[in-house]
């Protein structure tokens, strides 16, 4: 499953700008290609065909691949509502409001959805561009 991650070193450094461009690129020279964001905070989503919601940023890398756009792309969707709750949508679908905590305590449960979701799509296509969240030190969370 060739695939490409693209990382940053925080939020807005550019990295779903990347991934699309990516996107196009790899589409132009003939491949299938594929984005995926395996959790998204935003408050920004598109809704599916199948009227399932996904980040924006998938949408768009979606578009610039040349292929509809799934929820299973980016399938943790995080929407903030209040200080330290967000809505989280599962696979394009509400799950609940929850507390930052209780979302944390909530991951490990996701993993293997994430697993199946990914393997998946990526048996379908030549290469999937992977964009991460955030950045994968958090050096934004240290003194």
């Amino acid at each position: 499953m060739p695939g490409i991650m693209i990382q940053g070193t925080a939020s807005s450094a550019g990295k779903s700008t990347i991934a699309t461009a990516l996107c196009r690129i790899f589409s132009d020279d003939g491949y299938s290609v594929c984005p995926f964001k395996a959790q998204n905070m935003s408050l920004n989503s598109y809704v599916t065909k199948e009227g399932l919601e996904m980040g924006v940023g998938q949408m768009l890398q979606a578009q610039a691949a040349r292929i509809d756009p799934s929820a299973y792309m980016n399938p943790i969707l995080l929407k903030p509502t209040a200080d330290r709750i967000v809505e989280v949508l599962i696979e394009g679908k509400p799950y609940g409001k929850l507390e930052a905590a209780n979302f944390n305590r909530l991951k490990p449960q996701l993993r293997e959805m994430l697993r199946e979701v990914y393997i998946r799509l990526a048996s379908s296509y030549d290469i999937m561009v992977l964009e991460g969240a955030g950045s994968p030190a958090e050096i934004n969370l240290n003194d």
